[in-house]
């Protein structure tokens, strides 16, 4: 098979989440141990540190990865959804995957694999695992792609369980409750493994602390860890988010530099710190050069896009991929952070999102261009815009993403600001 050709029959043969939604979900590990069963157990081969959370877990990720390579270690990451290349998902040191590795894994087990017919993520997981375990990865960042017990991420055994927070998603899948999603997610907490809790939150913290007492596994709440103080924002491109950090009553490091300037990275900022102090106590070596590189140089070292991102100037244009109520109102936060004259939103969510929920918090003074991405999941243009009314929110309807973006920055002043979002997969076409 040509590498398109391998793409189509994952894409024709297999539930996918990011398109079809719950129908691709399946609550169940059976499939993904056969798959090691089959592979000879991957899993086992490498050290990981696995990260769930609703927010924020794609950015803790990518920074705990660009640290561990700046440090001179050999890391894998694999994460989703990807935005333009499906090997977006599976790196070692930055570096995508090779097509010919997908063709070659692909072609190898498919024959195996259709016995146990797993989903498109199930796939991709035993390709993650198994492309890190014959490249002899020092250590392997891992992402849950949906909640975290029975995610197919969850056959590993990390050297440390990272868990940023919780919000409101995936509730029909997860739980209609605050605490039952956080259960959920507390499911990657493993015997004896540390955890680190990213977010201290009231109404789910004592879930952590049962789990974790259960399984003896040592806790910490990173924010109660770490603080960060005189927190500023480059104003010269590129966007830089600037800080010192403190621990205890001491600032440990000054002048710090991420180049995810969100104010919201604030929090995976502290939780990453704390990752990296509890890989240092497991022997390894992550020098103050490293942390400062790695947050400083986490795009380009490790291929991340989507997280307050300019594509475009004059008007400045950011794309960012929040899309439930608590990533919608941090990028609010920042966009109210962000000078600028009249505001323009490109704006498509996915049918199985809250929408009214995200569609309340949006500003009224804005312009609005509403879209669909092209998957299955998309929420029509159409249905957005009436929806959107509701709440006092105004504007066109447009047939593509790519005629969204350029109607909001042909109508905007060089001033303005066009803000891009609502789904990763709106962000991903206007990237």
């Amino acid at each position: 098979m040509t590498y398109r050709q391998t793409l189509e029959y994952l894409y024709s043969r297999l539930p996918m989440f990011q398109r079809v939604g719950a129908a691709a979900y399946k609550a169940d590990l059976s499939n993904t141990l056969a798959i090691c069963e089959a592979l000879n157990h991957p899993e086992q081969k490498f050290k990981s540190i696995h990260i769930a959370g609703t927010n924020g877990k794609g950015s803790t990720s990518h920074l705990i990865a660009a640290v561990l390579q700046a440090a001179g270690y050999k890391t894998g990451l694999y994460t989703s959804p990807h935005l333009k290349d499906f090997r977006e998902r599976i790196r070692i040191n930055g570096r995508m995957i090779p097509r010919a590795r997908v063709i070659r894994f692909v072609e190898e087990s498919k024959t195996a694999f259709e016995q146990i017919e797993p989903s498109f993520f199930e796939w991709t997981v035993g390709l993650a695992f198994d492309y890190f375990a014959r490249e002899k990865v020092d250590i392997a960042v891992i992402e849950t792609g949906l909640g975290g017990r029975l995610d197919s991420t969850n056959v590993i055994t990390p050297l440390a369980s990272v868990i940023t927070n919780i919000s409101w998603d995936h509730a029909n899948l997860l739980g209609d409750t605050l605490t039952k999603i956080a259960g959920e997610k507390a499911g990657i907490i493993k015997h004896h493994i540390p955890v680190i809790i990213g977010e201290t939150q009231p109404e789910v913290k004592a879930v952590f602390e049962k789990k974790s007492r259960s399984e003896k596994s040592p806790l910490v709440f990173a924010d109660t860890v770490y603080k960060l103080r005189n927190v500023t924002q480059s104003r010269r491109l590129p966007l830089q988010l600037v800080c010192d950090v403190a621990k205890g009553r001491q600032t440990v490091l000054q002048g710090l530099r991420c180049a995810l300037p969100g104010l919201y990275q604030q929090k995976n900022m502290v939780t990453v710190l704390c990752a990296l102090d509890s890989l240092r106590t497991q022997g390894f070596r992550i020098p103050e050069t490293a942390v400062r590189k790695g947050f400083a140089k986490v795009t380009s070292l490790t291929g991340l896009q989507g997280r307050w991102q300019v594509i475009g100037h004059k008007p400045l244009t950011i794309a960012d991929t929040g899309h439930n109520e608590a990533g919608i109102k941090e990028v609010l936060r920042q966009i109210k952070a962000t000078p600028h004259a009249q505001l323009h939103i490109v704006f498509g969510m996915v049918n199985d999102k809250d929408v009214n929920k995200v569609l309340k918090l949006l500003p009224q003074k804005a312009v609005y261009y509403f879209c669909a991405a092209r998957l299955p999941r998309a929420l029509a243009a159409r249905e957005l815009q009436s929806a959107a009314r509701e709440f006092g929110l105004h504007g066109k309807v447009y047939r593509s993403v790519k005629q969204a973006v350029s109607a909001a920055r042909k109508a905007a002043n060089a001033h303005d600001l066009v803000y891009v979002g609502g789904s990763t997969f709106v962000v991903a076409e206007a990237i």
